[in-house]
Order: C-alpha cells, then sequence, then structure tokens
C-alpha cells in the first residue's frame, strides 16, 4: 500500500506543479480537424490552409486517420484534402469481430478525401500488412477494400528499405487480404531480374494446400515432429489432416476441418487419436489407457434478427488427455463442457434453451435435458414510475459426481421469479432504487436422492434498494507534459446497496442441491436476479459498499484512462453460519501515467484476520518497438479449507530488439518462498527478411515430478504469421505445439 499511496501523491503532484491553459484551435460542426502553427480559416466556404507543420485527424466509427504534412490545404465540408512536404497518412480500418487493418502512405505530394477514402499520389510507399508497395504514382482513386491504377509498382513483403525479393511491375492491383494481381511483371532478387511474368496473380489468403511443421525436442514427449498439411479449396473451408510423432509417446493424428458458412455461422471440429507408448497415472490412481483419443466440434450462429446459437462438443478418453497433449487447452479449462444453446431476443424478453449432456463421467457436471428460460428484461410499466423485471424457467436437471462415492440424482425444476422497482433522483444527483421481489420454486421429487423422496416448493422474498450517485468534473484547458494530460475529466460514483431476505420456508438444505456455490476470489453478487444459484438461495442481511473513481484525459485524439480504481466490501448485518460480519475488502486499480507505461493492482485484505488474502501487481513499461519490459507479483494465502497451498509468486518478461535482424525475449517465474525458479523461458528471433526464424527454450521445475524442458525452432511467413502478435508469449504452449 505505500508504494500505491506514493504514486498517487506524485500523480497528484506532478498535476498541481505541471498544470497550464492552452487554447486549441477547433471546429465543432466538423468531424475533420486541422492543427498547425500557421491556420487560415475560410468560414463561408469551409476551406482551411494550413503550414508550418499540419496534423489532420478524421474518425468516424468504422475508420480513424491522421495525416501529417508541411503544407495543407482542407476542404472542411467535402473532407477533401490537398497535402505537400514529407506527407504521411495512416489509416485505421475497424474489422468487424477481427483485429483493426492499418495503411501507412508516405509521399511528397497526396490528394486525399478523409470521407471516401479515394486518393491521388505522385511518387509514394505504403505498407498494407502483409505487403509493402512502393510507386510512380495512384492516377486513379482507392476504393474501399482495393488499390487501382498503380504505376511503376514494386510490391515485396520484406519490411526493410531493400527489400532481397521483390516484384516490378507496371500496373498493380491490388485487394487488401484478398489478391494481387500484376502486369508486365519481373520478379527480382536484389537488383537482379530473374523471372519475368507478363502477368502475375497471387492470392493473399492461406494457400489451397501447404504443409505446418513443428520439430522441437521436449523431455516428457523425446524428439517430435508435429505436422499439419491443409486443403484449402475454397476462402470459407479449410481441411487438415494432423500427423504427428513422439520418440517417447508414439505416432498421434487425426483430421480437423474449419468453415464459414456466411449466415448459417461458422464452426470446426477435430479428432485426435494416438497410441500412447508412457500413458499418465489419473487422478483416481489408475493408469491411463494407451489407446487415448479426443473430439471436439464448435458451431456458432448470429443474424440480425436477435436469434444465436452456439454448440460446443468436447469429448476425450481421460481426464489428462488434454493435458498431455494439448497443454494450452487445458490451461484455459481443464475440464472443458458441452453444450447446445439458443437464445431468441426480442426488445424486452429473451428467450433460452441450453441443453448440457455428461459427456465426460470423469468430471463433475450438471447436467440440463434441458433447460429453457424466459427472462423480462428491466422495463417501465406503462407510465408508471415502477420497472419489472423477471424470469420465469423450467429445468430438468443431472447432478453427475465423479468423486469416489459420489452421490448422482436428479430432479425436475420449476422456477419463477419478479421484481418491482422504483428509481428515483433526488436533488438532481441522488440516485435511489427501492424494490421488492418474489422467487417460487417447485422441486419434482427427486431420483436418486433418499432423504428427500417427494416434491417441495419454496417461496422467497426480497426486498432492498440501491443508493448511488455519478458526479464529473471536468478541467479542459488542463495539460502536463509529465504525464501526457490534454485536458481531465474526474468521475466520482459511490453507491451503498441493501439486500433483506427473510428466511426462506426451505432452506438450502431442505432441497435438492444441483446447483451449489463453488469456491471464488471475488464477492458474489447479492440481489436477484445477478445471484442465480437458485438452489442455494438463503436469507441475506447485507450491505454492499463500493466507491468508484475515473480519472481520463485526451491522448492523440482518443479519451484515455489515466486513473481507475474502485474499492468494495460487504456489511452482513445478520450472518449466516460459517460467515464473518465483514468479508474481505477488494480493491482493484489501473493507474496509466503515460500509454507507453501502465501500472495494475487487484488487493484482498482479511479485514478479521487483520492480513492480506490476495495481491496482485503488474507493470508493463512498453516506450516503443525496441523493448519492452512486464513485472509482476502474485501472493495468495494458504487456504486448506478451499484450494489448498496458495503462493507468492514474482514473474517477469523482458522483450529486446538489438537491431533489424535480431531480438530476444525472455521471462522467469520465481516463488520467493523456497526461492525456486519454476519457471524459465528463452527465445531468440532471426529475421530472415520475408521470415522469421524462433529458437525456444522452455525450463519447467515441476517439484514432484521430472522437470520438463524443451526446445524447438520455428519459422514463420512474415506476409502469413502462424502465430499473432505476441502468440509465443501470451500463449507460449502454442509455440511448443502443444
Amino acid at each position: 500500500m505505500t508504494i500505491r499511496r506514493s504514486l498517487l501523491y506524485i500523480f497528484a503532484l506532478s498535476c498541481a506543479l505541471g498544470l497550464r491553459a492552452e487554447a486549441p484551435v477547433e471546429d465543432e460542426n466538423s468531424d475533420v480537424e486541422v492543427q498547425g502553427d500557421s491556420i487560415q480559416i475560410d468560414r463561408e466556404t469551409g476551406e482551411i490552409v494550413a503550414s508550418n507543420g499540419v496534423t489532420i485527424r478524421y474518425k468516424n466509427s468504422s475508420m480513424t486517420a491522421i495525416l501529417i504534412a508541411k503544407r495543407a490545404r482542407v476542404e472542411r465540408n467535402s473532407g477533401e484534402a490537398e497535402a505537400e512536404g514529407d506527407v504521411t497518412i495512416q489509416m485505421i480500418e475497424a474489422v468487424p469481430g477481427g483485429v483493426p487493418k492499418a495503411e501507412l502512405w508516405r509521399g511528397e505530394r497526396v490528394r486525399f478525401n478523409f470521407r471516401t477514402k479515394a486518393i491521388e499520389a505522385g511518387e509514394f510507399r505504403v505498407g498494407s500488412p502483409p505487403l509493402f508497395v512502393a510507386g510512380a504514382g495512384m492516377a486513379g482513386g482507392r476504393q474501399i477494400g482495393a488499390i487501382q491504377s498503380i504505376t511503376n509498382a514494386i510490391i515485396t513483403t520484406d519490411d526493410l528499405a531493400e527489400p532481397a525479393l521483390h516484384i516490378r511491375a507496371q500496373h498493380v492491383r491490388i485487394v487488401p487480404g484478398k489478391f494481387v494481381e500484376a502486369d508486365g511483371a519481373k520478379i527480382f532478387i536484389g537488383s537482379t531480374p530473374i523471372l519475368p511474368l507478363p502477368h502475375y496473380y497471387r492470392r493473399l489468403d492461406n494457400h489451397r494446400l501447404y504443409w505446418e511443421f513443428t520439430p522441437g525436442f521436449r523431455s516428457v514427449f523425446g524428439p517430435f515432429l508435429l505436422s499439419t498439411y491443409h486443403w484449402a479449396p475454397s476462402t470459407n473451408l479449410d481441411v487438415g489432416m494432423d500427423l504427428d510423432a513422439r520418440q517417447r509417446r508414439g505416432m498421434a493424428g487425426g483430421p480437423n476441418i474449419a468453415y464459414d458458412l456466411g449466415k448459417w455461422g461458422q464452426g470446426g471440429g477435430r479428432f485426435y487419436y494416438t497410441r500412447d507408448d508412457l500413458p499418465s497415472l489419473l487422478p483416481d490412481g489408475s493408469m491411463a489407457s494407451s489407446s487415448r483419443w479426443r473430439y471436439d466440434f464448435n458451431h456458432s450462429l448470429t443474424n440480425t434478427s436477435g436469434f444465436s446459437f452456439q454448440s460446443v462438443v468436447h469429448s476425450q478418453r481421460d481426464a489428462l488427455m488434454i493435458r498431455d497433449f494439448f497443454e494450452n487447452e487445458f490451461r484455459r479449462d481443464p475440464q472443458p463442457k458441452t453444450f447446445f444453446e439458443g437464445n431468441q431476443a426480442w426488445r424486452n424478453v429473451s428467450l433460452d434453451v441450453l441443453v448440457q449432456p455428461q459427456l465426460n463421467d470423469f468430471f463433475t457436471t450438471v447436467e440440463r435435458l434441458p433447460d429453457v428460460k424466459l427472462t423480462g428484461l428491466r422495463q417501465q410499466l406503462g407510465v408508471s414510475p415502477l420497472y419489472y423485471e423477471g424470469d420465469a424457467s423450467v429445468s430438468y436437471l443431472r447432478f453427475h459426481d465423479s468423486s469416489m462415492g459420489g452421490t448422482n440424482f436428479a430432479a425436475l425444476r420449476a422456477d419463477t421469479y419478479h421484481q418491482l422497482l422504483l428509481p428515483q433522483t433526488y436533488f438532481g444527483w441522488l440516485n435511489v432504487t427501492p424494490r421488492v421481489g418474489g422467487r417460487f420454486t417447485h422441486y419434482g421429487d427427486p431420483d436418486g436422492l433418499t432423504p428427500i423422496a417427494e416434491d417441495r416448493q419454496r417461496w422467497v422474498l426480497n426486498t432492498g434498494a440501491e443508493v448511488s450517485m455519478k458526479a464529473s468534473r471536468v478541467w479542459a484547458g488542463s495539460t502536463n507534459r509529465v504525464l501526457d494530460i490534454s485536458g481531465l475529466r474526474h468521475i466520482f460514483q459511490p453507491s451503498i446497496n441493501y439486500v433483506f431476505v427473510p428466511e426462506p420456508d426451505k432452506r438450502p438444505f431442505e432441497l435438492p442441491g444441483i446447483e451449489r456455490d463453488l469456491p471464488t476470489f471475488r464477492l458474489r453478487p447479492i440481489e436477484f436476479p445477478d445471484y442465480n444459484t437458485i438452489d442455494s438461495i438463503d436469507s441475506q442481511n447485507v450491505l454492499r459498499f463500493s466507491l468508484r473513481n475515473k480519472i481520463q484525459t485526451l491522448r492523440r485524439g482518443d479519451v484515455e484512462t489515466v486513473v481507475h480504481s474502485a474499492l468494495y466490501t460487504d456489511w452482513r448485518l445478520d450472518p449466516l453460519p460459517g460467515q464473518t460480519t465483514f468479508p474481505d475488502l477488494f480493491s482493484d486499480l489501473d493507474f496509466a501515467p503515460r500509454s507507453w507505461l501502465q501500472f495494475g493492482s487487484q488487493l484482498r485484505y482479511d479485514i478479521n484476520g487483520s492480513r492480506w488474502s490476495e495481491s496482485f501487481n503488474r507493470t508493463t513499461v512498453r516506450p516503443n518497438d525496441t523493448w519492452a519490459w512486464t513485472l509482476g507479483h502474485r501472493y495468495l494465502r494458504d487456504d486448506p479449507a478451499t484450494y489448498g497451498v496458495g503462493n507468492n509468486l514474482v514473474y517477469n518478461s523482458v522483450f529486446w530488439k538489438l537491431n533489424e535482424n535480431w531480438a530476444f525475449r525472455a521471462s522467469h517465474h520465481i516463488e520467493t518462498r523456497d526461492g525456486r525458479l519454476e519457471e524459465q523461458r528463452y527465445t531468440v528471433y532471426r529475421d530472415l527478411r520475408s521470415w522469421t526464424a524462433a529458437l525456444s527454450v522452455r525450463l519447467r521445475d515441476n517439484r514432484t515430478l521430472m522437470d520438463d524442458w524443451a526446445l524447438l525452432m520455428t519459422f514463420s511467413l512474415k506476409a502469413f504469421p502462424r502465430f499473432g502478435l505476441n502468440g509465443d508469449n501470451d500463449r507460449f504452449e502454442r509455440v511448443l505445439g502443444l
């Protein structure tokens, strides 16, 4: 806490000493913003002439564009700009559900329309990854998704000033992400032509037929070679066949498929089989079969009528199949579920149908066969000040306990909940929302549960109120160079939420406890319908206190949050058995004093024991693309009653680009309780112009088990990388071919 408090003091002092007023030049009637040392505005025509360093910004829902030049003339009404002198145009286009597309243009003289994106240029260069293009001029315009009429062009995938392999052509047409077409083309290595191409056409998406290889060594596998053969007959279908060899574990493989059916949805599936020569010891003490397999399938569909559907199927031979051969999936979800879910949303009502069967009997699961729920969203009742929300569901639930000697049982459950709210505002700033609700739940005769062998009903009444306010203040002219501040806005939002639930006529232990509260590190919801573990509902008399603060500023034309903090806890006026009056106190903090410097903190303090329960702090420094450093600390106190042994972990990750050809990354995880280096990773990158090579090493100290270390070499085309940005850092197991 001392370090965090000191940082806040430094932040406040810097603001007090470094604030100054500056009157920006802007026009509120246009979406094109012009900045420059010398600006002349014609109010009648909307024309602006700027010189001595000009920056023009444009932003709408689909694109952000920034033009920088020595001189420029802009017609604000049409969005047409003429610029000259070291002209740079940066465009970022949003891609629904995908990664934004970025382009960077450079030239001496450009005519550009921010709204239509039409462009005419003399000699220019443009970077639109994975391609880099230079040309003598553009006689035509740039349409959405296409670059036309480029003359005397040079095309390459090398991101260097002097590409080794490139194509020169008289005329070029490019559709980003689709294809490139050229007339009168020649392939060059350096300055030497090696092959004439009167007409050249090349797809920029995946090839129809190609291999992927990942060779390496891992102590639990021995030498291995993972490979996949891909056949992509069209842009919306990719069929693959895995063929893997591991010296200590044997051969493995199987088919996989990925497809895009347009309005009918997207999905994929995979079957994987291995004849394991060294099967694992399972959690129940038995040995896994040498014949091991898994299959999975997923499909999702969303349409404009408000209907969505998602299906996920996971099945595997034993509990450790994905841990042994698909470590990246195991880390995300060690017990994957199978479910089929459909949702139809209307203006104030939604209907959900969920089917969740049990395919893996070694995982504890609540089967829903099915679970149908109709939800009434919060809505005003006519012209009255009252609001209503509620839901009704019918479910056939089956509890499957995978532990030895566990009880399996099933029951029909019908539940309905309704709540009225009366939002009020006092003094123009104080929001008070009292509420009252009721729930009725019917349980059919449970099958397989001896103590409860008859139908049961339960009534629950709930009431309470939330009191909150939201205040803000803006200092538009405040600037601070140290903290990169251009204007400030402070948002202050305290709230108190009171919930009172009298003791129900049936307590949880008197009902079939199919749905149960699971241990969690965060506070659970206290009000209905957010708290939705229906079978665990019990009496409540609790106040939840919350205090949120947010400080925002303008950076590069966008609103960024400098400080975002939240402090919250509960006061249980009538604790249940096993509960304390006050649970832990929670604190969340994000602090970004600069765009390239971020601090994050999540704290949990045990008020009753006067000790820390959890502390997670992370600092990231990324000032440029040359180096970056992340340092973090994670403390979790031992808790034998729930999760068991905690940790006191320090981790760091360093990336350093030595020069244009070489880069290095290293990361470490150290358990400070005994000073053990639990995991270390090292990667050396070599830029091979159109390719990137990486040599990676990982060593993991498994304590009670044998150490696990891996070594491998990967190659990736820059134009079509196998892994996304920082993919080897965020999901190192993917690089290991797992």
